[in-house]
């Protein structure tokens, strides 16, 4: 580890509140991946002896169950894992494309970046939320779709911020130093702006995670997310909602769990952004 990065760690430990969060989500990721193979009930395994059962221990449904008597702790845990996936594969998406269109926009300025510049206005002002739907409604609920879908409309803030910091870079000397011996604009934005660009992208990408996950869940909310069998802390939600007076456990429990992801990722990418001394632009 280089000693820019190893002083980077430093000042992230260092952050209380950043480190303990970090913590939090490792034991959370870990425990939705492994939890499940801890109890014999599947996810959508119904027990009709057990239905709309209170949480409690030693019973085997630690979490209760729901109406149809399926294991809440299971569902949770799996809910869990669907709505970080998305999260993380959604945000690849938008990373990719932000970077790529922000990068070549930074660059190579000009009539090219006032283009593009204006695309990225234009669809900014789109009810974004409507073309997801309006995707989901037209090729179907399919979970690899919802990856595309929410990824292709989280790319805008990543190209501006990339399009700024490619403009501040592209006056070093360095880059400078590349063009006069020949090196052509690809091989400059590979070679030089885009390592250059590392911290911010981990920064941003740390706060999109939360963002994305928080989109999915009000989708699933509306039921244009994840659908059954699949299950996600959305859907759980939007199912726990129903049934507040009668079974509020179906409703804290997943909300619980949203709510402390959303709360950990935030402090991370907050201690990440401190530790890297990104300045927000």
């Amino acid at each position: 580890m280089s000693a820019p990065m190893q002083d980077a760690a430093g000042r992230f430990r260092s952050n209380p509140a950043a480190f303990a969060a970090a913590l939090i989500v490792a034991c959370i990721v870990v425990l939705s991946i492994a939890g499940p193979w801890f109890s014999p009930n599947g996810h959508d395994t119904l027990d009709w002896l057990h239905v709309a059962m209170r949480p409690g221990l030693p019973q085997a449904h630690w979490f209760g169950t729901d109406r149809l008597g399926r294991d809440l702790f299971v569902r949770t845990l799996v809910g869990t894992r669907v709505s970080l996936t998305v999260g993380l594969v959604a945000s690849a998406v938008s990373l990719l494309v932000g970077i790529a269109y922000g990068a070549v926009a930074g660059y190579f300025g000009g009539r090219i970046d006032h283009l593009m510049m204006r695309v990225i206005e234009i669809i900014s002002g789109l009810p974004l939320i409507f073309f997801v739907i309006f995707i989901t409604v037209i090729f179907g609920r399919n979970i690899y779709l919802l990856f595309l879908s929410i990824g292709a409309v989280a790319w805008l803030t990543m190209a501006r911020i990339v399009r700024g910091q490619t403009m501040s870079i592209r006056r070093e000397e360095y880059i400078e130093a590349a063009v006069a011996c020949g090196a052509s604009p690809a091989r400059i934005i590979l070679r030089h702006v885009l390592p250059n660009l590392v911290g911010v992208v981990v920064v941003y990408a740390t706060l999109s995670v939360p963002q994305i996950i928080l989109f999915e869940s009000f989708l699933s909310f509306l039921g244009l997310g994840i659908q059954e069998p699949s299950v996600s802390l959305g859907t759980l939600v939007a199912d726990g909602a129903g049934e507040l007076e009668a079974a509020p456990w179906m409703l804290l429990i997943p909300g619980a769990f949203l709510a402390l992801l959303m709360l950990c990722l935030n402090l991370c990418g907050d201690g990440l952004r401190d530790a890297l001394d990104v300045k927000e632009g």
